[in-house]
Parts: C-alpha cells; structure tokens; sequence
C-alpha cells in the first residue's frame, strides 16, 4: 500500500490551506457561489439538492482499516452517520456543513487521503481491480501503475481544464473486473514474450452517447505506459470539443476523427514526449512498486467442516479464488435486501476495519459495484468473518445476484438525476427475496441511473434501467444485454419504458421469463440472451402487446 512521503504531505497540507481560506470567502459573502464553483469542485465539493457533499477519492479502491476509521469517523461527526461508496471507488458524504469540509480535508490528510480531481473536468481517480494484488488470475498487481498514474495526473498543468471530465481504469487480468472499455482510456494488462505490457483502450464511455472503447494499441510496454497515456491526454486536450459539453468526451474525439487518425496523432506526440520521461518515471514506478509488496501470509489451516447453510451460502457466493490456495478473497456486500446500495454506516466500517486488521493483513478495498473487499483472508477464519458481518447486517450472500444492484443516488440526492434509483433498487431487491429464486437465478446484473448520465452503469448492465422525467412524470426503459467485462457490450432498449410502479413487475416478468428460457442451471442471463435475442424477453416486458398482435 502507497504511504505519503513529506512532499505529499506538505502539498496536501498546502492545498487544504489555500481551500479553507476560500471556504471563509465563500461564507462571509467574499465569493459568490459562481465564483466559488470552480474553486470547491477542483476539491471534490459539489452543491446537490438538498446540500454541498463532499467526494473523497479512494485510489484504486484501496483502504487501510485506519483509512477506513477516518471515513467511519467523518461520517459520525459530519455527516448523518453514514457514507456511499460509488461506482467509481469515491466514497460522498452528502450532508456536510460547508465550513466543516476543511476540518474533514485536514482528517483525510492525517491518513494520506484527499479529495482532489474527484470533480471538474480533469483527470479523476484513476480506478482498478477491486481484487488486484490478490487474484488467482492476474498477470500483475496493477495498482503501482494505477499509482503512478495519480501522481502523474494530480495536479498535472497542462490537464486542469479539459473539455471534460476524464476517467482511466486498470486493470492486471485478462478478465476485466474494472470496466475498461467503458472508461476514457482503459489499461488491460497482457504478456508478451515474457514482457508485460498494456492494452490500451479509448473511446469508451456511458452516459448520453454510450460507446464501448476501441484498441489504440495492442501492447504498450509498461516503460512506454506514462508518455503513451500522456500523448492521448494531450491530444485529446488539442481536438476535444469545447464548444458542445455533450460533445466534450474523447469518446465523441474518437468517433468524429476516426480511431487511426488518433492513432496516428497519439504515435506522433509520443515520440516526441517519449525522449523526455528519460526513465524517471520508472524509477519512481520501482519505488511504488516495492511499496505493494505482498503481506506477511500465514498459513492457514483446513476450513472445518460447515453445518450452517447460510454461512456455506455466503461463502459460495461472496468468496473467490485467491493466489494461495489457503486464502480467499471475500467481497462484502453493501446490498441487504431494502437497503441503499452503497451505503455504509459509521459503526459498519469501523467493523469493516477491525475484521481487516484481525483477518485481512490491515487491508480493505472498494469495488466499483458499491461492495467492500477483504483481498486476503485466511479461509480457516471465513466462520469468524462471517459471524461478525452478520451481526452488523453486512452478511447478505448476494454478491453477482440479482440484488446485487448497482443504483447511482438518483433524485433523492444529485442535482442532475431526474428519477429516482435508490428506492427503486430497494423494491427490486426485496421483492426478489420474497419470492426466492435469487440463487436459482444466478449471476444478473441489474443496474439503475437516475439520469442520462449513467451513474450507475445501466447501459452495462444485463438488466438496464434508466429513470428519465416525462413530462414531469417519472418514467424507467429497460436496456437488456449489457456488459462490463471484457466482451463488454451496450445494452439495447426493450421499448417504451415504464411507469415508477410499473418497474418491479416488469423486472419480475423478465427474470421469469428467463428461468423458462434457459437450456440449464448454468446458463446465465447474459447468456441466454446472447442465445436467443431481445425477442422473447421483450414478449415477456410487453405482454398486453402481445394479446394485442393476436
């Protein structure tokens, strides 16, 4: 895990100074709130309907058990006792007084966390694998490069006003747990004799024009990766338009001036930025690495015997293969049934950090699909984790399941959103509890945004929906087929959408009609309909149409 140096220190105590003092110009009527508005959003502090919220940065997703308490600890003391993990691996305190937010800035510093470029339209946090370091499947940990890339990016000159905002996601597995294609570049590490290198990936995007990246290059060796990404960014920043925001993407780059005239451009402005990096940048890269270095493992005895269904459950369904066969990775979900997706009490991540510091070697990690990770887990103390989660009602075994809902804050909270997500992510969710298919469905991701946005990713989602204000009524479409991973894919949109208490019904239809459509147990969703197209589930969503054409 990076630590802070005394140059990370004193900038970060530098730039929390220089916010506080326009904090009090803001309140004592120095500033008006245009004025103010560039100045908070370079600091992660948004104005949303109801009050400023505050977006915290986790880098790669990755938390210390004392990172973690300092959440739980801004959450008590100013906030409502809660926080909300998002999908891109921030966490948002949506209650903040405005002259408290300093005093929360100098708490984050005190454990090397900040909220700079969580907003604006600059570089943000660059995310990751949420089981990077860990998994059985990964090629490298790709987290030093990811560090690499914040150090670069923060505070990077020419990159503070680009045409928009500007997202970069790693990932160390050929199977992509960090959305890659749907981000503005998109690093998927691969190996080529015996060289570890990148593919590169830009383009993508969700949003109000969805688009899946497309491969800039097949390798980029990792000495290439810095001035490689550096020359996208700058090119971007030249031809990115600035004279539409909905235009302003490199996605909408790319696809007005066509992937190999970017290509060309980048090739270009790399060989002339390649000369300068000189290697410094992998000397730095070296001094990051060796700070990700593998905890001390303990070897771990056999998982006794399991008589409790609901702990063999959980454990079915919220752990995966880790790269000692001793250990597991157990994912948390943040998703009991009813609840907000994403939410964390204060007292529910201080216990989070104690289980990390007595079963997890001190380590946490945030997934872009709003769940806590515990990346090293001795398996012979899964029993004991899993007692302690339950008891903090943190032990849903839902993790890929229908209930497992990706749900952006919707308009209980963002200024944007036009529909409501959390309650209808709270509906689907119980209502798939009640009638207990959850496991005999399988793998489903359902996602939901309150607006054309996609915050909450639902053009990646098996199940789609997106709330959209009809002539001041709310009104949801279904998106079906898509994907995240590495055969990412945009979903397609069933048909006219549904009123607010027309959703769950619908929701119920699809997943009914798909238990009758599969060929076995094993075939998933995603699968069936790649099987057998839109058709009978649009026939399931629209019965009465159906009734009509007979």
């Amino acid at each position: 895990m990076y630590h802070y140096n005394d140059f990370d220190r004193a900038f970060l105590a530098e730039r929390n100074a220089q916010f506080r003092a326009q904090v009090d110009r803001r309140i004592d009527g120095s500033l008006t709130e245009d004025e103010f508005k560039p100045l908070r959003l370079m600091n992660g502090v948004y104005l949303q309907l109801h009050a400023y919220m505050l977006r915290v940065a986790i880098p790669y997703g990755t938390l210390s058990g004392d990172q973690m308490r300092v959440l739980a600890d801004l959450a008590a003391e100013f906030d409502k006792g809660y926080g909300h993990f998002t999908t891109r691996q921030n966490i948002q305190y949506n209650w903040p007084k405005l002259r408290d937010i300093p005093d929360m800035l100098d708490r984050l510093g005190t454990v090397g966390m900040h909220a700079i470029q969580t907003s604006g339209n600059t570089i943000r946090n660059v995310t990751a694998d949420h089981f990077a370091g860990a998994a059985a499947d990964e090629i490298i940990d790709p987290r030093p490069v990811a560090e690499l890339l914040r150090q670069w990016s923060t505070d990077h000159p020419e990159f503070q006003f680009l045409p928009r905002k500007f997202k970069i996601a790693v990932t160390g597995s050929p199977n992509d747990r960090a959305v890659t294609r749907a981000h503005d570049i998109g690093l998927v590490a691969v190996e080529r004799d015996g060289q570890v290198g990148f593919e590169v990936i830009v383009g993508g995007g969700l949003g109000r024009t969805p688009m899946i990246g497309k491969t800039l290059r097949d390798f980029v060796p990792t000495e290439d990766l810095l001035p490689y990404c550096e020359a996208i960014v700058s090119v971007y920043n030249r031809l990115g338009r600035r004279d539409n925001k909905y235009k302003a993407r490199i996605k909408i780059t790319v696809h007005e001036n066509g992937v190999d005239t970017i290509r060309d451009l980048v090739e270009a402005r790399f060989a002339e930025l390649k000369p300068l990096f000189d290697g410094v940048d992998q000397e730095m890269l070296r001094g990051i690495e060796a700070q990700f270095a593998l905890p001390d493992f303990r070897d771990s005895s056999d998982l006794p015997p399991i008589v409790d269904p609901i702990l063999q459950s959980w454990i079915d369904t919220n752990t995966v293969a880790h790269k000692r066969a001793d250990h597991a990775i157990v994912t948390v979900s943040l998703k009991a049934h009813g609840q907000t997706p994403g939410d964390a009490t204060a007292e529910q991540m201080r216990l989070l950090a104690d289980i990390a510091d007595r079963h997890a070697y001190g380590e946490l990690r945030i997934s872009h699909e709003q769940n806590v990770i515990l990346p090293h887990v001795r398996r012979a103390d899964l029993p004991a984790i899993h007692a302690s989660l339950r008891n903090a009602g943190l032990g849903t075994a839902n993790v890929g399941l229908a209930s497992d809902i990706i749900a952006c804050p919707g308009m209980d909270y963002c200024a944007l959103a036009t529909a409501r997500s959390i309650p209808v992510a709270q509906k689907i969710a119980t209502r798939i509890e009640e009638l207990g298919i959850e496991h005999d469905i399988g793998a489903l991701k359902i996602k939901i945004s309150g607006c054309i946005n996609a915050c909450g990713h639902h053009h990646v989602g098996h199940i789609g929906i997106l709330g959209l204000d009809r002539a001041g009524v709310e009104n949801y479409q279904i998106t079906l087929g898509g994907d995240g991973t590495e055969t990412a894919s945009i979903g397609e949109r069933a048909g006219p959408g549904f009123a607010y208490d027309q959703v769950v019904p619908a929701i119920e239809r699809l997943v009914t009609a798909y238990l009758e459509l599969r060929d076995a147990p094993e075939e998933t969703f995603l699968d069936a309909y790649r099987r057998l197209g839109a058709a009978p589930f649009k026939a399931a969503l629209y019965p009465q149409e159906n009734a009509n054409a007979a």
